[in-house]
């Protein structure tokens, strides 16, 4: 019968983190300092939403350490620009070895940045629609059994993003970005990150 992972695991610096967070240096930093604290600016989630699209069948850390990259192509993930992007940028994208040349990703994320402004007419922000999904109740995970990779919300809140022209939204895509952005909080019991994005999610005023 073989054994299975741990759900959390103490690094070389004494700390206790999710099984994934140390991993690696950027993991642990990333795990620490970001995911899972609440993100209420539209360009951060509209950031965050397109890197989750981008890291679909790629390890995450390949993402991460082009996240520099993907900030430069896509002027800093400024909405209204991305959305004017054309044909050329499609292009100058897909030459552009510092981002993952993938042109139905590229593509989707300026049908996406439309998406956000569409958002914003109907909902006042892409925040606004994002939080009004977060669950009520939610029980905190202990284990990786504890874990999914879908919610009903996520579900719900993928196709209220296809219905505004989003593409490369599919609930297990939108429940990664709403673990990455806070709007729940997937650190597990014992982690020391856990404590911190609860904080900061009762601090943090929602629109």
């Amino acid at each position: 019968m073989t054994t299975p992972p741990p759900s959390l695991v103490r690094g070389d610096d004494g700390v206790k983190r999710c099984w994934w967070g140390a991993s690696t240096p950027d993991y642990a930093e990333y795990h620490d300092e970001e995911w899972g604290r609440p993100v209420v600016d539209d360009t951060r989630l509209f950031e965050k939403l397109s890197l989750e699209g981008f890291q679909s069948g790629l390890s995450w850390l390949t993402i991460l350490r082009k996240r520099e990259g993907f900030r430069r192509a896509f002027a800093g993930f400024d909405i209204p620009t991305v959305a004017a992007y054309t044909d050329r940028d499609v292009a100058r994208l897909l030459a552009d070895s510092s981002i993952v040349r993938h042109r139905g990703k590229i593509e989707a994320t300026i049908a996406n940045a439309r998406g956000a402004i569409a958002a914003r007419e109907a909902h006042g922000s892409l925040a606004t629609l994002f939080w009004s999904y977060e669950p009520r109740r939610a029980r905190a995970p202990r284990a990786l059994g504890d874990l999914a990779s879908t919610t009903p919300e996520s579900t719900a809140l993928a196709k209220a993003l296809k219905g505004l022209g989003f593409r490369f939204v599919g609930p297990t895509t939108v429940y990664a970005a709403m673990q990455a952005m806070g709007v729940v909080n997937d650190h597990l019991v014992g982690c020391a990150a856990r404590g911190p994005c609860t904080r900061a999610r009762k601090e943090v005023t929602v629109p």
